[in-house]
């Protein structure tokens, strides 16, 4: 089918997504507040903090009472995002404040951005004042960042590519991986550089359903939270909305959907994903298969994760603000 046919009912799908009224969950555990507390314990010993970002989306924690301290913001994941706009995206940073930037893909084995970290830390770290670290001869860096963003893949990268050495802190597929702060991890050699590892922190107040909708996307805020249905749904509708249409072929769709349990469908009938269930007739009780909508969700999203949906960010650049703490 030529795409022009395929794409021939594209301008009647959603521009608006309808939440329904949902409110997303709010993820604030016992743990989250025990970091905070922790992390303005140590702010003092701190001489630059790494604040990571998933690329793909525009959320800054950049807070005012950091601002005491030189700052350097990680967009992770860059593997994952659209980066055509790329020069676009820093200009727009630089007029919200943010002049030092640095992409990388922590999970890669050699990502050459990785070594230009530690440089550009220095240079950083030299531009302001060191106050009560001016004697030190060893530099401290606190890693911040919503939950699932790579802060632990960070600190590994960073001891694989400046020391060799294998992992220091666990690394998982869903948030919450790290508790609480962790003791001091040497990242560096030359010169010594020391790098704490902090939980992944989300406002105690998500500000709208949609900035809670992205974060869950992209695996921020635990699926069950907000149901695996609802961010299928929502992914289906930004990758509409964006013109990505890499689904049709992936799940052997005829064309390009605006209906969620279209899609579910087909992706469970290509995928094998069923569930037997019992139904009543007017002969009694009997056993039919039907698709699986909550496994072909899970896979559906699990792919956009994965980058085999293509690269995608959020197309309203850096408009969202997210401040999840007052360190």
């Amino acid at each position: 089918m030529k795409l022009y046919q395929a794409l021939r009912h594209v301008d009647k799908f959603r521009t608006v997504f309808d939440f329904g009224g949902r409110e997303v969950a709010h993820w604030f555990p016992g743990h989250m507040a025990k970091g905070l507390k922790q992390m303005r314990a140590n702010l003092k010993s701190v001489d630059c903090i790494i604040e990571i970002h998933d690329a793909r989306i525009s959320f800054l924690l950049y807070h005012d009472t950091l601002s005491a301290k030189p700052h350097l913001l990680i967009l992770n994941k860059m593997d994952l995002a659209d980066l055509s706009n790329k020069q676009r995206i820093l200009k727009k940073l630089e007029k919200e404040g943010m002049t030092h930037v640095l992409f990388t893909d922590c999970l890669k084995q050699r990502d050459d951005n990785i070594k230009k970290l530690v440089p550009m830390v220095m240079d950083i770290i030299a531009s302001k004042p060191r106050f009560n670290r001016e004697e030190n001869t060893n530099y401290c860096l606190m890693v911040i960042g919503v939950p699932n963003v790579g802060k632990s893949s960070l600190i590994n990268s960073l001891r694989r590519t400046n020391l060799k050495k294998g992992r220091a802190s666990r690394v998982g597929g869903e948030p919450g991986i790290t508790k609480a702060v962790l003791t001091k991890i040497q990242v560096c050699e030359r010169p010594i550089m020391y790098l704490l590892d902090t939980p992944g922190v989300l406002p105690p107040k998500i500000e709208s359903v949609e900035t809670g909708m992205k974060l869950a996307l992209c695996g921020t805020i635990l699926d069950h939270l907000v149901g695996e249905d609802i961010i299928a749904d929502y992914l289906l509708y930004s990758l509409n909305r964006l013109g990505k249409f890499s689904y049709v072929e992936k799940y052997d769709l005829q064309e390009p959907s605006d209906d969620i349990q279209h899609v579910l469908k087909r992706i469970a009938v290509k995928l094998g994903k069923t569930q037997r269930v019992k139904a009543i007739t007017g002969v009694g009780n009997v056993t039919i298969t039907i698709p699986n909508y909550t496994a072909a969700a899970y896979d559906f999203i699990r792919a956009f994760r994965k980058g085999e949906l293509g690269q995608v960010i959020d197309n309203k650049l850096f408009n969202y603000y997210v401040h999840p703490c007052s360190i």
